[in-house]
């Protein structure tokens, strides 16, 4: 079942985490995050995923930066979110997917227990500007039944700021 905007607000402070947290955000059953204004970009067009690939920061200037299409970039919410009980899961918003501009390539199912910053996957379909602080995705919370085990120690857990892949440490056990 899917947390309505207030039952959102209700669990705040408590076993949601919203930070900061803006009430004009909060939607009927989902909350707003906005882009901060650092992007990474990888330096290598061939990635492989049994190595470490580098990437560099781009910053978003006040005029906004002109994304090209066929390039991933991986951008970061200005929001730290956490969750104990929920499973929060991430989604673009409409309007900027009416641009062309996809937020989560494949990664917005996050686990019970994540605590961070989300990293965005963001690929658009023809050039796109985009700004530092647009509400650019929602995230939203379902419940979640029987007993589990917290994300607790994952690769990307308390993270604070983007994360390129780390996949290829999956190799390496």
């Amino acid at each position: 079942m899917v947390l309505s905007g207030r039952e959102i607000q209700r669990n705040l402070g408590d076993r949601i985490v919203i930070d900061p947290f803006v009430p004009g955000q909060l939607n009927p059953n989902s909350y707003n995050l906005r882009l901060d204004r650092t992007l990474r970009v990888y330096d290598n067009h061939e990635l492989d995923m049994r190595t470490e690939n580098t990437s560099r920061e781009v910053e978003i200037p006040e005029d906004g930066l002109l994304l090209e299409p066929h390039r991933l970039y991986l951008g970061r919410t200005v929001e730290y979110t956490a969750t104990d009980g929920f499973v929060p899961m991430l989604e673009g918003r409409s309007s900027v997917g009416r641009l062309g501009l996809f937020v989560h390539i494949t990664a917005g199912f996050g686990d019970v227990g994540f605590r961070g910053y989300w990293t965005l996957e963001m690929f658009c379909v023809q050039p796109v500007r985009i700004y530092a602080g647009v509400q650019i995705c929602q995230v939203f919370y379902h419940t979640i039944e029987g007993d589990y085990e917290p994300y607790t120690s994952g690769k990307y857990q308390n993270n604070t700021g983007i994360q390129h892949s780390l996949l290829f440490r999956d190799f390496e056990r």
